[in-house]
């Protein structure tokens, strides 16, 4: 397992009680990672610094403004590469099922397998750092728009969507 990865998946995920009471661990965590770029490790600390004085509600709202109410930040990534009545995204998100459940990676009821915080759970599983980086950098064009379209709108968020991004254009564990 890559704790960076589930880490990021958490971060990304609609914020639940669970995160709210659970901020000193995650941080704790995020410290203890020694193969963790200085870089990586300050985007998720500052996001953690961000978002961990807010009230449950107020992180809630930001997370719904930000990822469900601004269409070109949505974190389905086929969403970007493929224009809406596409049909070559339907195939796209059957094969990526189809490698979820090769691996025997389950999908939570009602989800898209392409949801970044989904894959940044799938990629945590994965059971060394060369294969999540090979795996992440399928998603590098997808997460470099999403990271660009956060940085326009200085969204707290941008910089841990960059750090998947800038996971995906690593080659391997020694970039």
């Amino acid at each position: 397992m890559i704790p960076v990865y589930k880490i990021i998946s958490v971060l990304l995920e609609y914020p639940s009680k669970e995160l709210a009471t659970s901020w000193d661990d995650i941080k704790q965590v995020i410290l203890e990672q020694n193969d963790l770029a200085a870089e990586d490790k300050q985007r998720l600390t500052e996001f953690s610094d961000w978002a961990s004085p807010l009230s449950l509600t107020m992180l809630q709202t930001e997370y719904v403004n930000t990822f469900d109410l601004t269409a070109e930040n949505s974190l389905y990534l086929t969403y970007h590469l493929f224009d809406e009545q596409d049909r070559d995204r339907g195939p796209a998100l059957i094969q990526l099922s189809e490698l979820y459940k090769s691996t025997g990676f389950e999908i939570g009821d009602g989800e898209l397998p392409d949801y970044l915080p989904l894959i940044m759970e799938f990629v945590s599983t994965m059971d060394d750092m060369n294969s999540a980086l090979s795996f992440l950098q399928q998603t590098a064009q997808a997460t470099d728009i999403i990271a660009s379209n956060l940085e326009k709108h200085e969204s707290p968020y941008a910089p841990l969507v960059r750090l998947v991004e800038r996971h995906g254009h690593l080659t391997d564990i020694a970039a």
